[in-house]
């Protein structure tokens, strides 16, 4: 068994609308993540490059700085849970042109 193999599971996916979709949001996903917690409000998006990403929701102070609810640890577990996502949705990494 893999590291990913069951980390996501009960995945869900709402579309964006056509507007956010030219913006590069392609809708949310609400995932549980290794059958102890559920991730909701993660936001499924394309970058300028063509690559699928996802991003993780935050609250913004007064001051204007975001602080996440919740967040990959380092740039190492934010591709372990974008490859399992991505996986769970059946869409690959890389959006073809």
């Amino acid at each position: 068994m893999t590291l990913t193999a069951k980390l996501i599971s009960g995945i869900g996916f709402t579309p964006a609308t056509s507007e956010d979709e030219r913006h590069g949001l392609l809708g949310y996903v609400t995932c549980t993540f290794a059958d102890l917690l559920l991730l909701d409000g993660l936001t499924l998006r394309v970058t300028a490059a063509g690559r699928h990403t996802l991003s993780f929701p935050s609250r913004t102070d007064g001051q204007g700085n975001r602080h996440p609810y919740f967040r990959p640890q380092d740039d190492r577990a934010r591709r372990i849970i974008e490859g399992a996502v991505f996986r769970a949705l059946g869409i690959p990494p890389e959006v073809k042109p």
